[in-house]
């Protein structure tokens, strides 16, 4: 009788979780979600680094590293980092043989912690970094030879047109790589990544953060993502050609790669 009422209270909890992290997420969506976007991530951003590389074990860098080999093989000139954060994967792409490589975020916080990594590098020559809209970018048509996305094409308020602003700015023949998050399918990573993201990240992410919202909204926003061929047949839909992707990590995250 006891442990019915044990079990009992613990879906009473976790039901409760699961409604607020739907509530919130829900608030996230419609027309006004890319300023809701741009304040959670500015309210983060002293703490975002430290929170990636703590709560993903380090793995990302494990995974940036695999988009930094997929565009030495490519060999572009020029870069485009879109959702650029605090520049992790810019500063990686210094790393290949690029002449510009420039990072866009609509937080201009995030921007802010990444101008000084920058600098500290003495890598400002060579990465610049602006405040642009994803979906309203400002640059001229075919501009780049590559463009990159790291753990952003979630967050666009749409994802089409988002996808279709990117392929304008490519030139001809260039490259769109994506990593995103994805979810695990097989047992038993899918429990233990469900278990993890639905109540390790939150916990952790509103203590060193202050700001529950954030931490909430990433498991929420992934479950919504359309992942694997779901993605490359929208890369496919805005038309990018020879879309192809390969998940990371037991399907934890996943890089998709397109051509215009």
């Amino acid at each position: 009788m006891l442990n019915t009422k044990k079990h009992y209270l613990r879906s009473i909890i976790y039901n409760k979780t699961m409604i607020e992290n739907q509530e919130h997420l829900d608030k996230l969506e419609g027309k006004d979600k890319r300023e809701k976007v741009e304040n959670m991530f500015d309210n983060i951003a002293n703490n975002y680094d430290f929170l990636n590389h703590f709560l993903s074990f380090g793995i990302d860098y494990y995974w940036r590293n695999k988009v930094l080999n997929i565009i030495k093989s490519h060999d572009p000139k020029s870069i485009l980092d879109i959702a650029t954060g605090t520049g992790d994967l810019a500063i990686l792409a210094s790393k290949s043989n690029a002449e510009r490589i420039v990072g866009i975020d609509i937080s201009q916080n995030m921007l802010n912690v990444g101008i000084k990594k920058i600098e500290k590098k003495g890598l400002d020559n060579l990465i610049t970094m602006q405040q642009e809209d994803s979906e309203d970018l400002s640059f001229d048509d075919n501009t780049f030879d590559l463009a990159m996305v790291a753990f952003g094409v979630r967050n666009f308020e749409n994802l089409e047109k988002g996808l279709g602003e990117i392929k304008r700015v490519i030139k001809p023949g260039g490259i769109l790589i994506v990593l995103e998050f994805s979810q695990p399918r097989s047992f038993p990573m899918k429990q233990l990544y469900a278990f993890y993201s639905n109540n390790i990240l939150p916990t952790f992410g509103k203590i060193i953060s202050n700001d529950a919202s954030a931490y909430t909204y990433l498991p929420e926003s992934v479950k919504r993502f359309p992942a694997f061929s779901d993605f490359t047949k929208i890369m496919d839909s805005v038309g990018f050609k020879n879309t192809s992707y390969k998940s990371l990590t037991s399907g934890i995250s996943s890089i998709y790669i397109g051509e215009k």
